[in-house]
């Protein structure tokens, strides 16, 4: 600005950032307050004497601007301008709230209280004649806008992933994955705190009810072993390599067959009522650590959850 007001209208957008940012915090705290002790009522109550408040301080500050924007002229215009940077100023606050309640960052608890005043400023340099100061606020809505719409959500939700995959990553003696039988596909998965359990399903499922389960989980035993008693209708043996087969008779003439193998410290348990042996091993014999890829995909399709 060459014409010298650049100092007064940068005074001036200062004392609006000021006044807001001293203001409009203690006004939303005093309403979550007032609202959370006393009731709905009581928060409108103090909503329909704070903002008129407000908006007189903002008419004050209007006041030394008296020679920079023409809505500053008069008392009366004065107070027109201050009710629209105060409704201008909330809607960005609002906007704000909005964004932050998703979960982008926007800093520290003082840097969230500075930016509170930075609407009004913006809203403000719009009613101040010149080229270069609107041209400015556009710049700063359209940074903020871009941040609030664009690069911060992209940017919480990057952390959110994150965040969840190291949740689920807590126990990764836990996550072994072996590949589907041919025919079907990983239907979904669930991690806990001491198993982790992933269902097959056939891949043209609406015709084909194929259905196979494995879980891993921490070994509470030296080695496996059969039940004892042996419990009616039910074939449990043990080979020489230690694999546990167990075969369960269900009225209807349906055999439900499991396997289950020690890797480790940890035994992993395939079952099915629909596939034979062949293909329940064939989920034992491929098990491997759970790759990023593959937890990615998982948490892409939406087919894995906690259950803590």
């Amino acid at each position: 600005m060459t014409d010298g007001r650049g100092a007064p209208v940068a005074l001036h957008l200062f004392l609006v950032w000021a006044t807001a940012t001293a203001t409009v915090p203690v006004l939303g705290f005093g309403l979550f307050l007032t609202g959370w002790t006393a009731g709905t009522g009581a928060a409108l109550f103090v909503l329909v004497w704070a903002v008129p408040l407000l908006v007189g301080v903002l008419t004050l500050v209007g006041a030394s601007a008296r020679t920079l924007v023409p809505l500053c002229g008069s008392v009366r215009e004065r107070l027109g301008w201050a009710a629209l940077v105060f409704v201008l100023g909330t809607l960005g606050v609002l906007a704000g709230l909005s964004v932050y309640s998703e979960g982008v960052g926007l800093g520290s608890a003082g840097a969230r209280i500075a930016l509170t005043g930075v609407p009004y400023a913006v809203a403000a340099a719009f009613f101040v004649p010149g080229r270069w100061v609107r041209l400015g606020a556009v710049a700063v809505l359209a940074a903020c806008v871009g941040y609030g719409g664009l690069i911060g959500p992209a940017q919480a939700d990057r952390e959110r992933r994150t965040a969840q995959t190291a949740r689920y990553r807590e126990h990764p003696e836990l996550l072994y994955l072996g590949a589907p039988p041919p025919g079907m596909r990983v239907a979904d998965a669930r991690v806990g705190a001491a198993f982790f359990t992933v269902s097959y399903r056939a891949v043209r499922e609406g015709y084909d009810l194929a259905y196979a389960g494995l879980t891993v989980r921490a070994a509470d035993t030296p080695a496996l072993r059969c039940p004892e008693p042996a419990q009616k209708a039910v074939t449990c043996t043990v080979d020489a390599h230690g694999e546990r087969r167990t075969v369960e008779r269900i009225p209807g003439g349906v055999r439900a067959v499991t396997l289950t193998r020690r890797r480790g410290g940890t035994e992993a348990e395939v079952t099915s009522q629909s596939l034979d042996e062949s293909r329940l091993r064939h989920v034992l014999d491929t098990l491997h650590p759970l790759s990023d890829t593959e937890l990615a995909e998982l948490m892409r399709d939406k087919a894995i959850t906690e259950a803590y």
